[in-house]
């Protein structure tokens, strides 16, 4: 159980200095994990949720459930994250969120969150960030998929999930688990298989990634940070991490 803690509080300290109460705050919070399965959800739609997901280990991913049945990814979230810290402040889920590999999710009852937050502004402000940070993080995704080219829309996602996953201490190397199917790649970037083939079969060959059995792996990242015009300040990180590829 200390692991979820030691994690949200790895996350929060990226955007917020948090002083020692805040700590034990956290620290006090109930968790209970769960272990999912690929592409397994565990926020659906329409659900009214009491309780706010914490991605303890693995990625997941929100998405849109479109009425043909298909899905548009909206975002992707890794260890440490929060991804429906909304969920405190709607009454109904407009997005779902999935597993995309194995996952291990623990769940925060609302209830503790918002005593919590009463007695520690400061925990509060730090959770707020991150919901500004998912809408930064929506804004540029707009951006990405209607104004830029194929191949700078795909740099572009590379290029953020390392760049957030290496801040969370997740690379190891130049390499980072990425457990994107090509199918979901194009539900996320608006393209169609084939184009999500020819588009990855470029960035190869510009050598500055790679992505093979799941794993993004970063060549040349001033190169990749180039062709995806990607530029980190919309994360809004207090500790920025320029990966050294």
């Amino acid at each position: 159980m200390d692991k979820a803690h030691d994690v949200l509080i790895r996350n929060l300290s990226e955007h917020t200095s948090l002083e020692p109460e805040d700590l034990a705050e956290i620290r006090g919070l109930t968790f209970t994990l769960r272990d999912f399965e690929p592409n397994e959800d565990f926020i659906r739609q329409g659900d009214e949720p009491e309780h706010s997901a914490l991605v303890v280990s693995g990625m997941v991913a929100r998405y849109h459930l479109l009425g043909t049945g298909g899905r548009q990814y909206l975002s992707f979230h890794l260890t440490g994250d929060l991804p429906d810290s909304q969920a405190l402040f709607i009454d109904q889920m407009d997005h779902g969120l999935s597993a995309l590999g194995p996952a291990t999710v623990a769940f925060i009852p609302h209830r503790e969150l918002f005593r919590a937050f009463r007695r520690r502004p400061t925990f509060a402000h730090s959770v707020w960030r991150e919901t500004l940070r998912d809408a930064a993080i929506f804004r540029e995704a707009i951006t990405n998929n209607s104004a830029r080219p194929m191949q700078a829309r795909m740099a572009h996602l590379f290029c953020e999930l390392f760049y957030r996953a290496r801040t969370s201490q997740l690379v190891r190397g130049n390499r980072f688990r990425v457990p994107i199917s090509l199918a979901q790649l194009g539900e996320t970037l608006g393209m169609a298989i084939a184009t999500v083939n020819r588009t990855l079969a470029d960035l190869r060959r510009s050598g500055a990634m790679d992505l093979r059995d799941g794993e993004l792996i970063v060549l040349k990242w001033r190169e990749l940070q180039r062709l995806g015009d990607f530029n980190p300040v919309y994360l809004h990180l207090k500790r920025q991490s320029p990966p050294q590829a």
